[in-house]
């Protein structure tokens, strides 16, 4: 929905609002592009239907935004929409009610004559005549008969502190001065082609000045760019005092947002007297409470009968040193993953809970060949994901092994008590390693050359991509995630390929979840889930895969397949010796890689040959020698 019109223009996925193109970022429409507006402008007027209760990822959204000075939030919301949209287009549910979005860049050419104005010039005329189309909405302009389509000039100003502005057409044309012959002289923009980049010529049609946009490109064009102005359009805010350089970019370009996200399962609900899951599901609720006096005062309401089953002496003690917890250090962004996976790992691994429509196990008889390298697995037949949008980066990707290569924008001007969320429903397969098989290799393989190579390469990378704003003590091994995780990655991005070419699942409709724990609490498992709203999460065919007749066959083939790659030797041979600092050894686009959507950790730490022989020993092997085909 555009605030320039309260009219609709397209619509996209929950999901899409997540991942893809969520608050701060353009969203391609068929004849402009669009900004999605901050969560101030988000209206829920006449909307009932949009808390998505998922206490854990409240609780780690709390948890990572105290690391950036934020205050708590207490709900999760989907995006605004009411039933209604389509059957009636002209009324208030399609009109009033969805994600704001402006036009940006607000700047515009005419595709016929090349006028190049602001869409607030008068220049440029809105049209959107049929509201059951809303795709066709578009800017036309009245210089000729039949007026031609005016659509976005691509040009975007950004900083690495997150600001996005518009190109300054105007006063670059000008080389910084103002037009002699007028104020706000007309300007017009002619793309020459070719393939040397952009080639595109500004002319002031008033002075009859001309400077093409290349002058502007690379390092060398910095200097003829003004300083960042720290805005943000999404907010429609300027921060003062930006002392980053504005980089020039076209608006489609992929690195202009990444989004900060958590996602969490939905679990079982406790039985007994699980304090700390109590905590987290009523949080905000309970906080409150001081004293025994208080909790009998809540459990005399009907609403909070369940703290009648427990110790109130116990549940005054956690609230107090929760509270006190509050005070101390944020966690940082491994410690935060581990506590979200802690009670999935719990939940998958232990006891089958019964039957609900947000979680469903089975556990299925394990092939006797591969009860060598699996100790148990489980069809994970109903699962429920909640994703949250915590807020996004320019330019530098978010990274967890290195939080402060990047620095994240805020999704509203002002506090808010809510943050975007999108939940999807679909299902899984759960497997085990066997705990006596991982153990073994990771005594035998923490202290080997190779892993060595890794951890080095760890420390490496951290160090290099360090902030020079960074002033306090740095321990360049901090989320180093072990030798367990990067066998269970290897062997989970395996699979995923070969559940891909062979039963037909896209890649990037799958996802990912890797339990490795901690030294202190060693894990070996792997989660591999459906993470697409459509009928391929939904419908059985990935769940079916963990049956005897089935999983045996792929997991053999994974192997296999592992054993050689297209890019021998150079890929087998593959290890980050100084001063290499990139994190995967014998692993490539054509053996490992999966899409960065499935990946949780964006095709790092894998390497091939700690699950099959390459040109190592078998014994650095984690993979049984039977299991090979």
């Amino acid at each position: 929905m555009s605030a320039h019109t309260n009219r609709r223009v397209g619509a996209v996925r929950p999901s899409h609002l997540m991942y893809t193109a969520g608050i701060g970022s353009l969203v391609d429409l068929p004849n402009f592009s669009v900004l999605v507006r901050g969560i101030d402008s988000w209206s829920y007027s006449g909307v009932t239907d949009y808390d998505i209760d998922e206490p854990r990822l409240r609780a780690a959204v709390n948890r990572t935004l105290q690391r950036y000075g934020r205050g708590e939030i207490e709900q999760l919301r989907a995006a605004p929409w009411l039933e209604g949209a389509d059957s009636d287009p002209k009324g208030w549910a399609a009109q009033g009610i969805g994600v704001p979005v402006t036009p940006f860049p607000q700047w515009l050419r005419c595709t016929a004559c090349n006028v190049l104005a602001a869409v607030d010039s008068g220049e440029f005329a809105y049209v959107n005549p049929n509201p059951r189309t809303p795709h066709e909405a578009k800017f036309v302009h009245d210089c000729k008969r039949g007026k031609p389509l005016a659509v976005a000039a691509r040009f975007t100003l950004v900083c690495t502190d997150g600001h996005l502005d518009e190109f300054p057409y105007t006063a670059y044309v000008h080389h910084g001065q103002t037009c002699g012959k007028t104020p706000r002289p007309k300007l017009r923009m002619k793309d020459h082609g070719g393939n040397q980049a952009a080639n595109v010529t500004i002319e002031c049609v008033a002075c009859g000045t001309k400077r093409n946009i290349r002058e502007a490109m690379g390092d060398r064009g910095r200097r003829h760019l003004p300083h960042c102005r720290g805005r943000h359009p999404h907010l429609g805010t300027f921060e003062s005092g930006c002392d980053k350089d504005a980089v020039l970019m076209v608006a489609g370009a992929s690195n202009q947002w990444f989004p900060l996200t958590l996602s969490a399962l939905a679990l079982p609900k406790g039985q007994g007297g699980d304090i700390d899951k109590l905590l987290d599901d009523h949080w905000p609720e309970l906080k409150g409470i001081e004293s025994r006096d208080n909790l009998a005062f809540l459990a005399a309401i009907p609403a909070f009968g369940y703290l009648k089953d427990f110790d109130a002496d116990a549940v005054v003690a956690a609230v107090a040193a929760r509270k006190a917890g509050a005070d101390s250090p944020a966690p940082s962004a491994p410690d935060v993953q581990d506590w979200l996976f802690g009670p999935e790992w719990d939940a998958l691994s232990g006891p089958v809970p019964p039957p609900s429509d947000d979680f469903t196990l089975r556990p299925v008889t394990v092939p006797a060949p591969l009860g060598e390298l699996f100790s148990d697995v489980r069809q994970v037949e109903r699962l429920r994901e909640a994703r949250a949008l915590i807020g996004f980066t320019r330019l530098d990707a978010p990274d967890p092994e290195s939080p402060e290569i990047a620095t994240r924008v805020d999704l509203s001007r002002g506090t808010q008590n809510w943050v975007p969320a999108s939940e999807v429903r679909g299902e899984g397969i759960f497997l085990r390693v066997r705990d006596d098989l991982m153990a073994d290799w990771t005594m035998r393989m923490e202290k080997s050359p190779e892993m060595a190579a890794h951890q080095e390469a760890f420390a490496r990378f951290r160090t290099n991509r360090k902030s020079d704003r960074k002033t306090s003590d740095f321990d360049p091994l901090h989320g180093w995630p072990g030798a367990r995780y990067i066998a269970l990655h290897t062997l989970s991005h395996l699979l995923i390929r070969t559940i891909a070419l062979e039963c037909g699942y896209s890649s990037a409709s799958l996802a990912e979840r890797i339990y490795a724990g901690s030294d202190e609490s060693p894990k070996g498992g792997i989660l591999i889930y459906t993470a697409v709203p459509d009928s391929e999460g939904t419908l059985g065919g990935l769940v079916s895969l963990a049956e005897e007749r089935d999983l045996g066959r792929i997991v053999r083939r994974a192997l296999g397949d592992a054993s050689h790659c297209s890019a021998d030797p150079l890929c087998s041979e593959r290890l980050p010796h100084d001063p290499a600092d990139y994190l995967h050894g014998a692993a490539c686009h054509i053996c490992l890689f999966v899409s960065e959507t499935t990946c949780e950790r964006g095709n790092r730490f894998l390497d091939r040959r700690f699950l099959v022989p390459l040109t190592g020993t078998k014994e650095q092997v984690l993979t049984p020698v039977g299991l090979l085909p």
